[in-house]
């Protein structure tokens, strides 16, 4: 049975990321193993009578151990409490298997150990961190999705149903496996597929575009496309809007990570502008 990866926390967003993997883990037939990871902060003793200077007084230190102590163990029962939330939700939307793990560490060192024989990754686009803090990504995702080597949906705050999916396609190798991946795949079957590139009407993209259309046709998939001028970002923002699709699929971070920070990101900048998930390839 395939295994899909849900990383949860305590944001708003997890709800989202437990109705996205139970949805492909249904179409799927997969199970679900969802990680929630504390970090070393939460997790272990962090020493704070380590701070007191000379002079304190000893009783002041120990009760500040004591209070290291109490915070580490709360922050394992809101750990747990998290996964079995997590578990009980995928478990209402009809999936049977699901399994939980609470970790202490880098999430994503433990996010890339989890996908050891995994075909998904999901997470929310911003995490506790940045739950009220509009137009930032959560500090881990890009972290997260430069490092894995399998699909990462990125879940947007609220989950609706997949009928329309739009595919960001270039021509890249990122978006070759994508649309690789999609004609092999159980979870879109009986989908509308658009596909979208964005750049000049020229003989090389039309028949790079015509390419990815017959091979989804020839997975069965009622697909269609076109290629569009202007800036990337917008052009495809605008469009998901203006096609009404429910998902978003396109390679990510393809650039280096030097020009992403000198110039931005695309795919950073795809994640925050649309309110759709978005499904990654690297």
């Amino acid at each position: 049975m395939s295994r899909i990866i849900a990383l949860v926390d305590g944001s708003t967003y997890s709800e989202s990321v437990c109705d996205y993997a139970a949805w492909v883990a249904r179409r799927k037939g997969s199970s679900v193993e969802v990680l929630h990871v504390l970090g070393r902060r939460e997790g272990a003793q962090s020493n704070l009578s380590g701070n007191i200077g000379l002079g304190a007084r000893s009783k002041l230190m120990e009760e500040l151990a004591e209070l290291d102590i109490a915070k580490a163990k709360l922050a394992q029962k809101r750990g747990r409490a998290i996964l079995e939330d997590a578990e009980a939700r995928i478990r209402a939307a009809g999936v049977e298997a699901v399994t939980t793990r609470l970790r202490h560490g880098d999430l994503v060192e433990e996010a890339t150990a989890a996908e050891e024989g995994a075909d998904l990754i999901v997470v929310g686009k911003r995490g506790e961190g940045a739950d009220f803090a509009k137009g930032h990504l959560g500090s881990n995702l890009e972290r997260v999705v430069r490092a894995s080597k399998i699909p990462v949906l990125v879940a947007s705050r609220a989950f609706k149903p997949v009928e329309r999916f739009l595919i960001a396609y270039d021509g890249s190798a990122a978006a070759m496996r994508a649309v690789d991946h999609i004609a092999r795949s159980d979870v879109f079957g009986g989908l509308e597929a658009v596909l979208l590139n964005v750049g000049e009407e020229e003989t090389k993209a039309r028949r790079a575009i015509e390419g990815a259309e017959a091979m989804l046709k020839g997975a069965g998939y009622t697909v269609r496309s076109e290629i569009a001028t202007g800036n990337p970002k917008t052009v495809i923002t605008e469009q998901v809007k203006a096609l009404e699709a429910d998902l978003l699929m396109m390679g990510a971070y393809s650039a280096s990570r030097l020009r992403s920070l000198i110039i931005g990101s695309t795919t950073s900048e795809m994640i925050r502008s649309c309110h759709v998930p978005i499904l990654l390839f690297r």
